[in-house]
């Protein structure tokens, strides 16, 4: 993989007791260390024009008058100091980069992973929340629609935080031109998220959220990939496929209830990198949550490897109960004749 990295995402730093810290970049960065082929780029930081193709321009300007005013309390959560507009543009500019590399592709280059910082799913179109400033993934995605040098008509984004990206929903939920799908966990923040979101006007279909129950595990969210989402969006047929890979479903993240393996982050890397070669997309990882952070850096890791030749070990049981009718109901909800027995 080529993983997209600025060290002013450092800069950044809402105080050491807010999970959201530097240290999460510094340990993948030194987990990462201990692989082969490991390449990083850095990328131009973006600009307000880019960032408000998909959020409010007033909204933009305010947050870097804030950062420029020295920071502070956005909300209860969301924190900034003078240097994070600088992080931010950097950030953003990472994950356009990661959609321009991965659109590239055909010259050979490596899949691109952009681990930028401040992440971005929560920022809906006129305010921060969650950590969030700019929705990353949100602008990458409008960047590769606008961009002459790149024929997109269609991009998907997967969001696979534990939490549910109501940013990334806000932003495109009424739109034909990108289709959203999250999995997280039900009833987490911010509380977004359920089945019958999907979508409104040019939009209704284009959204897909799963939210699954507390103690799911590795089989559910694997039932869940192969077969709502990858029914979903082969009919969607994308030119971009961009994955908002937060790594706080893991079960030893502090803050959620999902029970993830590492392993199950190479398993679903492994499905998309298969879907978007069955539909002929391109690929491209953006990082977002993730606050254990020994897993956080294993979890990053496995991903690099299963781009690397390492095979994933597949879970030796089909999906359990849990998750069978939550998978059922977004089945339902989108149309889909779904084998969920296994």
């Amino acid at each position: 993989m080529r993983f997209g990295y600025s060290e002013t995402c450092l800069a950044h730093d809402p105080g050491s007791r807010h999970p959201e810290t530097p240290d999460r970049l510094r340990a993948i960065r030194e987990r990462l260390k201990k692989k082969h082929g490991v390449e990083y780029v850095d990328a131009d930081p973006c600009e307000i024009d880019t960032m408000a193709a998909v959020h409010d321009r007033e909204y933009i300007e305010s947050v870097e008058e804030f950062c420029a005013d020295g920071g502070g309390s956005w909300d209860p959560d969301t924190t900034a100091v003078e240097e994070t507009w600088d992080a931010i543009c950097h950030s953003t500019g990472l994950a356009c980069w990661a959609a321009e590399d991965a659109l590239e592709g055909a010259t050979g280059r490596k899949t691109p992973f952009s681990i930028g910082r401040p992440p971005g799913h929560h920022a809906v179109y006129d305010d921060a929340m969650g950590f969030c400033f700019v929705n990353n993934a949100a602008v990458a995605a409008q960047h590769a629609l606008d961009a002459d040098a790149y024929d997109v008509g269609r991009v998907a984004i997967v969001d696979w935080d534990v939490h549910h990206g109501n940013g990334t929903q806000d932003i495109f939920y009424d739109r034909a031109d990108v289709f959203f799908v999250s999995i997280h966990e039900q009833g987490l923040y911010p509380g977004t998220g359920a089945v019958d979101e999907t979508g409104e006007g040019d939009g209704a279909g284009t959204t897909m959220n799963i939210p699954m129950p507390a103690g799911t595990d590795d089989r559910e969210y694997l039932a869940a990939v192969e077969g709502p989402i990858t029914a979903a969006l082969t009919e969607y047929d994308p030119d971009l496929l961009l994955i908002s890979a937060g790594f706080d479903a893991h079960r030893h993240d502090p803050i959620s209830r999902i029970r993830l393996s590492t392993e199950a982050y190479a398993l679903m890397t492994d499905r998309f990198r298969t879907l978007a070669d069955e539909t002929d997309a391109a690929l491209a990882f953006i990082l977002e949550g993730g606050y254990g952070l020994d897993v956080l850096a294993d979890s990053v890791a496995i991903v690099h490897e299963t781009f690397d030749g390492r095979e994933p070990i597949e879970p030796d049981a089909d999906c359990g109960e849990k998750a069978e009718s939550a998978l059922s109901a977004v089945a339902d909800a989108h149309g889909l004749d779904l084998n969920l027995d296994g």
